[in-house]
């Protein structure tokens, strides 16, 4: 089936919150049987509500890796200093640090880029699939392509592939530990429950991302995607990306490193004027200055070590895809971790 390039991110609304009312009632207003959808019709909601992802995959630029290259202030600085030296007619001093500049952001991206082809590479060989009726008829679907409005069929061991209500069931037990922290399997039966009850007490819905402990259980699909209420957690998250501790160190370095410059070059500036020196052989004296204190090797030093950090861990099956998170693990003392 081929996906929609632009799919929207609505989901079906309606008269109550759907955990409060009855499989009919909810049936009727998601505009199903409950012998589950056509084809043509879910192709159509698919191109309606887009695809049963947290988010839409992108696909993997070499511009966006190497432009994450260039955020390290002390590259900037690097390259502030190569600039000044170019002025001042120091050609083979600028074409050291620009060497040196260029070395460790090819370190750097050649490194994240493979890590990440590699991750996507693995994430497009496993796709998880799920059963849902189609014209009464079991069939086998990517749980990219469940809808709302789909009869899904769920078994121990199943994952549950969007958020939904029970329509029948038998010994039905799911594990919910990874939206509520229970580690205990929780018994769901159809039913209705009130509509301002919580998510622990919605005996009557599945969600997506939870496990089926053991039983079975026919299941209404009511939301999916980013509008389950695990993709509302996964889109909390995604909100502004975490700054890792060697990140936020580097960056203050780097402030730190250009006040000092500044304050300098400012001072060496005044004084010599204040001494009647010419003003044009004070300025580039000035600016030699701050080329002298830049730490021209130290961006390569890092790279070159976080690359060999990530090739060690590759040989014991670990994936890399960020340099700097290997910095932010190595310097841990004690993981705390809770039940989930």
């Amino acid at each position: 089936m081929r996906r929609p390039h632009a799919p929207t991110t609505s989901s079906p609304s309606f008269t109550a919150p759907y955990w409060s009312l009855d499989a009919p009632e909810l049936a009727r207003q998601l505009g199903v049987g409950l012998d589950g959808l056509t084809p043509d019709d879910a192709a159509a909601r698919l191109r309606r509500f887009g695809p049963n992802q947290l988010r839409e995959r992108h696909r993997l630029s070499r511009l966006g890796v190497l432009l994450s290259q260039l955020r390290n202030p002390l590259l900037l600085i690097l390259v502030f200093a190569a600039s000044a030296s170019a002025l001042t007619g120091e050609w083979v001093d600028s074409g050291i640090v620009l060497v040196i500049v260029l070395a460790s952001i090819g370190i750097g991206y050649s490194r994240e880029y493979s890590a990440q082809s590699a991750a996507a590479a693995l994430e497009a060989r496993v796709r998880a699939r799920t059963t849902v009726l189609r014209e009464g008829q079991e069939t086998s679907v990517s749980v990219d392509d469940v809808v709302p409005g789909d009869v899904v069929l769920l078994s121990a061991g199943s994952l549950v592939p969007a958020d939904g209500v029970v329509i029948d069931h038998a010994d039905f037990f799911v594990s919910e530990a990874v939206l509520t922290g229970e580690s205990f399997p929780v018994d769901k039966r159809p039913g209705v429950v009130r509509a301002g009850a919580s998510l622990r007490e919605r005996s009557n819905c599945v969600f997506f991302g939870t496990n089926v402990r053991s039983g079975t259980a026919r299941v209404l699909v009511t939301s999916t995607g980013s509008a389950t209420e695990f993709g509302a957690i996964a889109h909390r998250l995604t909100l502004r990306p975490p700054e890792t501790e060697f990140d936020r160190g580097i960056r203050h370095f780097g402030y730190l490193l250009t006040s000092v410059m500044l304050v300098m070059v400012l001072i060496v500036f005044a004084v010599h004027m204040v001494r009647g020196r010419p003003p044009v052989e004070t300025l580039l004296f000035s600016i030699a200055l701050a080329v002298g204190l830049s730490p021209e090797l130290l961006p390569a030093i890092l790279s070159i070590n976080l690359a060999r950090g990530a090739q060690l861990m590759a040989t014991h099956g670990v994936l890399v895809r960020r340099l700097n998170a290997i910095e932010n693990l190595g310097s841990m003392d004690v993981l705390c971790t809770d039940k989930t």
